[in-house]
């Protein structure tokens, strides 16, 4: 089987076939930074890593491409209410969500591009839908220019609705338009808005709408056409339609496959900042889950399936990875590490349909419960080969527990080597009341520990403990 994924564009699942062989260009619309990241835009970055250690397994030179859009409207509302400037607003919330991603284990994009610097290839585009008449400028003076909507027939194809069904796009007065469903593509200077948002162009001190962005973006950067272009499911309209009918408009066949994920919702509602029920990376931790059981979180739903978040299904998914963990410490500890091995077929089938790592992961859990298994019954060989199917699995979900990245500065927890010596300790005088066979005393160090949400196993290499499912 090779990679199937499903394609927005035609509503259906379709086999993937690069523009160029042995080479993927893949394109990830990024956060807005009016504020920081929650745990709903992670997700957005995990399940694309996850697609691009996928293609990087199947031989492919992956070049990734993941945007920040730092001047906007809702920036810019920021920086009115704070009383910064917009740059300091979207700067503080970049290195936010670079902090939350290396945490999460994210691998960092080939490119990470700034909206703000390249303003020259949006004026490029702009100009060139005004001289082949897909664009023109405000009719009431403003300095805005917009993209006609009805010079595009095709328009509304990629959301899968008619424009005659459309509403106003919104984002401008409609006086200016000749259509109030054609969009923005640059917005003249306002009084009433900071004066530093600014830049010259052929049709009046400006700002770029939200669009044209991403498009001068993925020319610069992938060229005039490229393989996926990926976002979240509620970009597809109208951000992704109007990126799709600009570009074709300017000539470039633009992405070959649209791939969308599904949303995060709490409560039955969308996950969002202006709902105001966002949570983010620091209150998950506060809750005793770390990133890499996050990551696990995310990947145990497919993409494409909507997540609604619950406490209990967070923990749930973190025991799930202690036990992973807890048999691949243990196999570690008997065997060595060893090396990454082959991947199991079924692991392999699973993620070549449409990445759905929730089967991989049972196939996964397939592979401990056999590790575990040899593990007792003393059976070394077979405890090698399943810790090594095992890391392999994991290398492509970026949860391998022996990963340096999950030790590495910043990943550990701040107090982790406090509590090392902590349980060293208390496991000390568990092994002094042991020696005098004073079990009691034993066990209730044992149980202390337990309570703390500390598990201790004796093992024949002595005693080993883990974080069990009441830590706080």
């Amino acid at each position: 089987m090779t990679l199937r994924l499903y394609d927005t564009a035609t509503r259906s699942v379709r086999e993937f076939v690069p523009r160029e062989a042995g080479k993927v260009a893949v394109y990830l619309c990024g956060l807005t930074l009016q504020a920081p990241p929650h745990i709903g835009h992670l997700r957005s970055g995990v399940n694309y890593d996850i697609l691009r250690r996928w293609l990087t397994a199947e031989g492919y030179q992956v070049t990734f491409v993941r945007n920040l859009t730092d001047i906007d409207d809702k920036i810019l509302v920021k920086a009115q209410e704070q009383g910064r400037p917009f740059w300091s607003i979207a700067y503080a919330n970049e290195q936010i969500l670079a902090d939350a991603y290396r945490q999460l284990n994210v691998l960092p994009p080939t490119y990470e591009p700034r909206a703000t610097g390249h303003i020259p290839e949006m004026h490029e585009l702009i100009a060139k839908l005004i001289a082949d008449g897909h664009a023109y400028p405000a009719l009431d003076g403003s300095g805005d220019v917009y993209f006609d909507v009805s010079s595009w027939p095709e328009y509304g194809s990629l959301s899968n609705q008619s424009p005659d069904d459309m509403q106003s796009a919104g984002d401008a007065p409609d006086r200016g338009k000749r259509d109030p469903r054609d969009f923005a593509l640059w917005k003249g200077a306002k009084p009433d808005e900071p004066a530093d948002a600014y830049w010259p162009s052929p049709w009046g001190r400006g700002r770029p709408g939200w669009h044209i962005e991403c498009s001068a973006m993925c020319w610069r950067y992938l060229g005039a056409e490229f393989d996926i272009h990926g976002g979240g499911l509620d970009l597809t309209f109208p951000h992704h339609e109007n990126e799709l009918a600009q570009s074709r408009s300017a000539g470039l066949p633009f992405a070959r496959y649209w791939v969308h994920h599904g949303l995060l919702s709490i409560g039955g509602a969308k996950m969002g900042k202006s709902l105001g029920n966002t949570l983010d990376l620091a209150y998950v931790r506060s809750l005793g889950v770390r990133p890499v059981e996050l990551r696990y979180y995310y990947a145990a739903a497919h993409y494409r399936s909507r997540i609604d978040y619950s406490e209990e299904a967070l923990r749930e998914a973190a025991t799930a990875y202690r036990r992973i963990e807890g048999f691949v410490q243990r196999a570690a500890e008997r065997v060595g590490p060893g090396l990454l091995g082959e991947l199991p077929a079924p692991f392999v089938e699973a993620m070549d349909d449409d990445l759905n790592t929730s089967a991989a992961l049972a196939v996964l859990h397939e592979v401990v419960r056999d590790g575990n298994t040899a593990l007792t019954g003393g059976d070394d060989v077979t405890v090698r080969t399943a810790l090594a199917a095992t890391r392999a699995m994991l290398d492509i979900l970026g949860i391998d527990p022996l990963d340096p990245a999950w030790s590495a500065g910043g990943q550990a927890d701040d107090l982790r080597d406090v509590v090392d010596s902590l349980v060293a300790l208390a496991l000390g005088q568990r092994a002094q009341a042991r020696a005098r066979k004073d079990w009691a005393a034993a066990d209730a160090v044992r149980d202390q520990l337990k309570q703390a949400g500390v598990v201790v196993e004796d093992t024949p290499q002595g005693p080993r403990w883990t974080i069990g499912e009441q830590k706080i």
